[in-house]
């Protein structure tokens, strides 16, 4: 695809997006929007958390509304994080329209709500939510420098609200077996972590992701990093991020399969999830 869509961030790193979408830096009054994303996508559509959690979605979309807070401001506040503007969005609702923040928008989720209109079924209660979901960002990719790390206690929510989240971090990060100082940060710039890849399930169709994740690839090598670490719970964004376009060079360093890893006592322990899960590293400067 040519990079012909100059709507990003550094003007000698054009996107191949379509032309009616534009990359921009995320900041804070983006978060509630970003986080939106996240929670639907995850929880309606991933091949992961709704298998695993295939009931009361609703409220568990609420509460992860304040679980996933500290993740995604930690990520936005980093400077690192970029979000896919649809220009041609139009709102749904008027009032939209008179909200700050963010810009023209609004996100009308109401917690009261919660579990209310689940007996309609997954997709027509995604199909509602999505509905309220009145915004031109459709889709986010956030990331962090790996020397200023997540705080693990103030993940604890996050965790609370999905269980297998952490456990599959762990899972990934013991099968793991590079020697760590072969690869991870010493100083700021130079190891990027990617946590938190979605799109609106209404914009999959325009493969936003593929084309964001090559674009933040190398934007991150104009910044000076010298690789990229992201964990993948989808076939094709482990499938982008292990196939980076040269120079650069990706690598699956570890996985985990969920219909077959179990713990010490023989259990499955992702069951009914089927998903492989990888860890990939992406090397910006292959040589060096």
């Amino acid at each position: 695809m040519p990079r012909t869509n100059a709507a990003v961030p550094s003007p000698e790193n054009p996107s191949t997006l379509p032309s009616r979408f534009a990359i921009r830096k995320l900041v804070p009054e983006h978060s509630p929007w970003a986080a939106a994303i996240l929670l639907h996508s995850n929880l309606f559509h991933s091949p992961v958390w709704p298998i695993l959690y295939p009931e009361n979605l609703t409220a568990r979309l609420h509460q992860g509304m304040s679980s996933v807070s500290y993740l995604v401001d930690h990520q936005i506040d980093s400077g690192l994080s970029y979000g896919v503007f649809d220009t041609a969005y139009t709102l749904k609702r008027s009032e939209s329209a008179k909200t700050g923040g963010g810009g023209r928008g609004a996100l009308y989720w109401d917690a009261s709500e919660a579990g209310v209109q689940e007996s309609q079924g997954r997709d027509k209660e995604g199909e509602r939510l999505l509905a309220q979901m009145d915004f031109p960002l459709v889709s986010v990719v956030l990331s962090y420098d790996s020397v200023h790390p997540l705080d693990m206690d103030k993940m604890g929510p996050l965790m609370a609200t999905l269980p297998h989240f952490g456990l599959f971090y762990h899972c990934l990060d013991e099968a793991d077996r590079r020697d760590p100082a072969s690869w991870k940060a010493r100083a700021p710039n130079e190891v990027l972590f990617r946590n938190a890849t979605s799109t609106r399930h209404d914009y999959e169709e325009h493969h936003l992701m593929s084309g964001t994740a090559r674009w933040l690839m190398r934007e991150a090598a104009l910044k000076g990093f010298r690789g990229i670490q992201i964990e993948c719970l989808h076939d094709k964004v482990t499938r982008v991020w292990s196939n980076p376009e040269e120079p650069f060079k990706g690598t699956i360093v570890s996985q985990v399969d969920m219909s077959s890893k179990v713990d010490d006592e023989g259990k499955k322990i992702f069951e009914p999830a089927t998903q492989v899960g990888s860890k990939v590293y992406v090397d910006l400067k292959p040589g060096e």
